[in-house]
């Protein structure tokens, strides 16, 4: 009989904790629908007490995201606690998710907590979070590395005390597949309660075991896994959602689980994560890499040709990948591209439509062909986009050999019309200088990336940029068939970012306290 294994999404929480990763509370709402249409059972939506933004973040998710449990994580601290329970009140199916280290080395070194006052904080704070929510997970952080004894017994006492999910961290992703999934037996057959209660695990990947490890827990008898899209997180990052449920799925005969994803919507919300995010998939990454379900060598492919499954363990469409080309050019029309939209998933309002048929349009008549991946970017700039104080009319550069960059950019700056003329050291860089001095913004460039889209010379390139200023960090994405205009959208983007954060004055990579896990 196929066990179905609960995803704990934590991408909102974890994953914002990956270096510049920080988002906005629109593009969480944003990420946060995909993740229901993809049909993950847990949301871990933000951590409450860091930050207002946090805050409210997990607030709306909880609020206005249908489907799946919306989680806060919580410290082992009332304060924390009562935060969690202000941001998710109201919303029909809710869990709180507080931790406190169960290590020597935590407890000595950094919580400066004894065994016994840490294990009765431990109790207190689940009764605690009980008292507002039926719904209680516990993590006794750094488990990997605790003694199995000791973690016992915490284990069991607040499964008594209502935690109805105890999660396993591998904090420092320090384990091995044999040695965790042989610590998931030990709970399961010494923790005496341990059948009141979902056990749960959470690995990081600093040794690159994090799949690993959680399908090691998985063979043992655990019941949710905690993990990320694409795998980002703290340092290494964490078990990447994609290859969890895909493991699963394809090797259904081996695991005897399965879980609730719908995985065709993998591509895709791997796409949009990685856009808002600006945290570039690499092309070799399992499931949504661009070469993950590429053939190259001449025996692979004859092998396909004759036979699919030769080669190919995973259909394309499994995960949202489709092997036809997109038929559409300069003659096709909105209701024709509205129509495509929607076929991919899309539901764009009005306005939506009409900027990103534009854009389409334009792009139509510079390629020979369209493809999906093409559509895919036009549109993720358009539902991410956040009130533009900087839009970009024109740009126009020369640079050569024996010619000093040159960019003239004209900009609507509020409003209003602006345009001006700069140098640089290249034909981006001049473009950036103008731009700059345009918007007397002080921020500083910290990363810039170019990825194609499609393959082909007239592919649209697709640009991420880290900014910094006054502290605060923000990415920016913008995608075209020029990559200079592409480099442009990306900086206004992250420029216009900035901009609405101080205006809100809200910092979105704030965070008070301990960050967990």
């Amino acid at each position: 009989m196929t066990r179905m294994i609960r995803i704990f999404d934590t991408t909102l929480r974890d994953g914002e904790q990956s270096p510049g990763a920080s988002m906005n509370l629109e593009e969480k709402l944003t990420i946060a629908k995909q993740l229901a249409r993809l049909g993950v059972d847990i949301i871990e939506a933000g951590f409450a007490y860091s930050s207002p933004g946090d805050f409210e973040a997990v607030r709306q998710v909880a609020q206005e995201v249908e489907g799946p449990t919306i989680c806060s994580l919580a410290r082992a601290r009332p304060e924390d606690i009562d935060r969690a329970w202000d941001a998710l009140k109201g919303a029909p199916k809710v869990r709180i998710h507080t931790f406190l280290s169960a290590s020597d080395i935590h407890l000595k070194h950094q919580f400066r907590m004894s065994r016994e006052e840490a294990l009765r904080r431990a109790v207190e704070m689940v009764q605690r979070a009980r008292g507002h929510v039926e719904d209680v997970e516990f993590s006794p952080m750094d488990a990997s590395r605790s003694d199995p004894a000791y973690l016992y017994e915490v284990i069991e006492a607040v499964i008594a005390a209502g935690a109805g999910t105890v999660n396993i961290p591998d904090t420092v992703g320090y384990t091995s597949p044999q040695e965790f999934g042989r610590l998931i037996r030990g709970i399961r057959e010494k923790v005496k309660n341990s059948d009141r209660a979902v056990i749960s695990v959470h690995c990081h990947n600093d040794l690159g075991l994090a799949v690993a490890n959680s399908l090691a827990a998985i063979l043992e008898g655990a019941g949710q896994v905690e993990c990320t899209i694409n795998g980002i997180g703290e340092r290494a990052g964490n078990a990447s959602l994609e290859e969890i449920a895909m493991g699963l799925r394809t090797r259904k005969d081996f695991y005897g689980a399965d879980t609730n994803i719908r995985t065709e919507e993998i591509i895709k919300t791997s796409r949009l994560v990685s856009k808002i995010t600006g945290m570039a998939v690499q092309p070799n990454k399992a499931i949504v890499g661009a070469n993950a379900i590429a053939h190259t060598s001449g025996i692979h492919q004859d092998g396909l040709l004759k036979e699919k499954s030769t080669y190919e363990i995973m259909r394309p469409e499994s995960v949202g990948l489709t092997q036809s080309k997109l038929i559409m050019g300069k003659l096709s029309g909105r209701h024709a591209f509205r129509q495509k939209l929607e076929e991919l998933g899309y539901k764009l309002s009005d306005e939506e439509v009409n900027h990103a048929f534009t854009r389409f349009k334009r792009l139509a008549d510079q390629k020979k062909e369209v493809y999906e991946e093409d559509l895919e970017a036009i549109v993720s700039d358009e539902v991410s986009k956040i009130p533009e104080r900087y839009v970009l009319k024109s740009l126009y550069v020369e640079s050569g050999t024996s010619k000093i960059p040159t960019a003239t950019v004209e900009l609507e700056i509020d409003g209003k019309p602006v345009k001006q003329t700069g140098t640089g050291d290249g034909p981006v860089d001049a473009a950036y200088r103008t731009i700059a001095a345009m918007t007397q913004t002080k921020s500083c460039l910290l990363g810039y990336s170019v990825e194609a889209i499609t393959g082909g010379t007239d592919s649209q390139g697709e640009v991420s940029v880290r900014l910094q200023e006054e502290g605060k960090t923000a990415s920016g994405h913008g995608s075209d068939t020029d990559i200079i205009v592409a480099s442009a959208r990306a900086y206004l983007n992250g420029l216009n970012k900035l901009a609405f954060w101080a205006s809100k004055h809200f910092d979105p990579g704030q965070k008070a306290g301990l960050i967990y896990q």
